[in-house]
């Protein structure tokens, strides 16, 4: 099961019938049975709070992504995402809001599959596979 919520900012999903579908098909194409993934959308500096408390980073990000699962090859997740964080990235990087909330979302799973983007050709290989997936409708 797929399950969005807010914290403290008033969003919702485009589309969420569509959306926890393409989700679910990337969890389903790299192998993986879903059992519960939930995507909790917050603001920068909710974020940031998480990313200091649970991982003593000092700095602003995206999506932090937290690993629940207890049996190999199943997902079950809490992603956090800042809207505004995807929002200035797809101003900056010249693309709709939608693709890079999908983008974000994708990359969110891909790090419960085992995907990594600490290296450089990590992050490249986690790229290749967000463009694949952001292919597929």
């Amino acid at each position: 099961m797929i399950s969005f919520f807010n914290e403290d900012v008033d969003f919702k999903v485009p589309q969420p019938r569509k959306t926890k579908d393409w989700l679910k098909g990337i969890i389903e194409a790299e192998g993986y049975k879903l059992n519960q993934l939930n995507y909790i959308f917050c603001s920068d500096e909710y974020l940031l709070n998480v990313n200091r408390q649970y991982l003593n980073h000092d700095f602003y990000t995206d999506i932090i992504t937290f690993d629940n699962s207890e049996v190999e090859g199943e997902i079950e997740g809490d992603i956090f995402v800042s809207i505004e964080r995807v929002q200035e990235n797809a101003q900056e990087l010249s693309k709709s809001f939608e693709e890079e909330l999908r983008r974000v979302l994708a990359h969110g799973i891909l790090h419960l599959v085992g995907y990594d983007d600490i290296e450089d050709d990590q992050e490249l290989e986690m790229r290749n596979k967000e463009d694949f997936y952001l292919s597929k409708p």
